[in-house]
């Protein structure tokens, strides 16, 4: 007689076991959600299954360019083709702020750049047969 007794125990324990792992999971996961609202670093890195940057946003010191002429901070954030260029950047510094469309890996001369730097804004639209259009308000 106490077999049956026995495997009913063992049953009841066994459908009891899988059900307390789901409630557990369940609650540790719903409490893991609210942990890391935030992600931080000094700078951001998409990269494609080959391991090559897609994506990135970074923030650039203040410097001074070949030329000569200083540039302030500055967040940029690009987006790259799957040949390493650059097609899309956006920037955002105390100076102004800008976005620069490129044309396809073989191009050179066909972007569009619209920018908004100091008081002034433009548009500048060039085509790779070289004509270019400048808008200003």
């Amino acid at each position: 007689m106490q077999s049956p007794r026995l495997l009913v125990l063992l049953t009841v324990v066994n459908l009891a076991i899988p059900l307390l792992t789901c409630a557990t999971t369940r609650t540790a996961t719903v409490q893991g959600a609210g942990v890391a609202p935030v992600l931080r670093g000094r700078s951001l890195e998409i990269v494609d299954d080959q391991g090559r940057v897609r994506a990135s946003i970074s923030v650039l010191p203040a410097g001074t360019s070949a030329h000569g002429d200083a540039y302030p901070e500055t967040v940029l954030l690009r987006l790259i083709t799957e040949r390493g260029r650059p097609s899309v950047k956006i920037s955002a510094s105390e100076e102004g702020a800008g976005l620069n469309l490129s044309g396809p890996t073989r191009t050179k001369d066909t972007y569009l750049i619209l920018e908004a730097k100091g008081t002034s804004t433009s548009l500048v639209m060039r085509n790779e047969n070289g004509r270019e259009q400048v808008v200003r308000p």
